[in-house]
């Protein structure tokens, strides 16, 4: 049971979260120039009101007092990690810098420049071939993986592991629901585009006799996870692609997707939802994290609208539009709808054959 001690420490660990990457986010700003937006999103763009730092900033505590009332609710437990160790963190921080000149060259250049002409041996679909983010090498080294982490926690202030760690309440309802309904047989777990491993240590750190499985384009990510996840078994880490899993029908229990929709083209979306539903037991549950969407809140519609251009996310603009409700219907029932912070957490439950 949580103690006003743990609140104490909970809080003062998470605003020294927000001091050093909030921190990170606006030198990171005041060493770039302004991007010139295409005259069509100026004209958008233009009387349509903006949250300020101060709206962010207050949004952002938000996201960590509903954090904090979820652990101490029991929903899952609290964060070990912090910023890990100073020097770790100083490194990484060091890193971030010294390639943003890389990024800014990249953001303030021609076209060609973001998509990634030689890529490394394996075949990757076309879409994927993108630096997403302006970052070097875009999902495709080890340096990108190795600084993934960190450039996500800049660019949310230091707010993306909570956003994640929300998924959590979802996915303890739905492994207590997989248990019932079939007593003895141990749930499995998909994590879709799993990256680094962030989200799946997240689910190791608060099941750790769950079968749980990666899958993720990119061998370099994977690297990074299979070493972020060393410390459990019962871990499986798959590079693959989401349109096309190598995996048996009705295989997964749950299956979660963090960030992956906004990144994917629409005709590919649909892929995925398909692949989703055919991988999923009926009566299994989807859990999505991903960004906020056009009429989410209208204080951050503006800031939405310019992500694709300040950011170089190449099929965002589609995903700001897409219904996901209508995407993923008739086969899943919406479950659960959070907003958290700059994302909201979608649960659906598959329906039955």
């Amino acid at each position: 049971m949580a103690t006003p001690l743990d609140r104490l420490a909970f809080v003062a660990s998470q605003r020294a979260r927000i001091g050093w990457f909030f921190g990170q986010k606006l030198l990171a700003a005041r060493m770039s120039r302004p991007v010139p937006l295409p005259a069509r999103l100026r004209q958008r763009l233009q009387g349509r009101p903006v949250a300020d730092r101060r709206r962010i900033l207050a949004d952002l505590l938000a996201l960590f007092e509903q954090d904090w009332r979820n652990i101490e609710a029991g929903w899952y437990a609290p964060p070990r990690d912090g910023l890990g160790s100073p020097s770790a963190a100083l490194r990484r921080t060091i890193d971030f810098f010294a390639d943003l000149a890389a990024v800014e060259a990249r953001r303030q250049g021609a076209a060609k420049e973001r998509l990634i002409e030689t890529p490394p041996a394996g075949t990757y679909p076309p879409y994927y071939l993108q630096k997403f983010h302006f970052q070097s090498d875009g999902y495709l080294s080890r340096a990108s993986a190795e600084r993934y982490d960190h450039q996500v926690e800049v660019l949310f202030g230091g707010g993306a592991a909570a956003m994640r760690r929300q998924a959590l309440v979802p996915l303890r309802q739905a492994l207590v629901a997989a248990a019932g309904r079939r007593p003895g047989d141990r749930p499995r777990l998909l994590d879709l585009a799993c990256g680094t491993g962030s989200f799946l240590r997240e689910v190791k750190t608060n099941w750790p006799r769950l079968d749980v499985t990666g899958l993720d384009l990119s061998a370099y990510y994977l690297e990074v996870a299979q070493r972020n996840l060393r410390p459990w078994s019962r871990v499986r880490l798959v590079e693959g692609a989401a349109e096309t899993m190598p995996f048996a029908e009705g295989e997964f229990d749950v299956v979660t997707a963090i960030y992956l929709f906004h990144e994917l083209p629409p005709r590919v979306r649909r892929s995925v939802v398909r692949e989703i539903g055919r991988v999923l037991r009926p009566h299994g549950t989807l859990i999505l994290v991903d960004s906020l969407q056009t009429g989410d809140d209208p204080d951050y519609d503006a800031m939405l609208d310019s992500f694709p251009a300040l950011l170089h996310e190449p099929f965002y603009a589609s995903y700001l539009r897409e219904d996901l409700d209508r995407l993923l219907g008739p086969g899943f029932t919406p479950a659960g709808r959070v907003r958290a912070y700059f994302s909201k957490v979608l649960s659906y439950r598959r329906a039955p054959d």
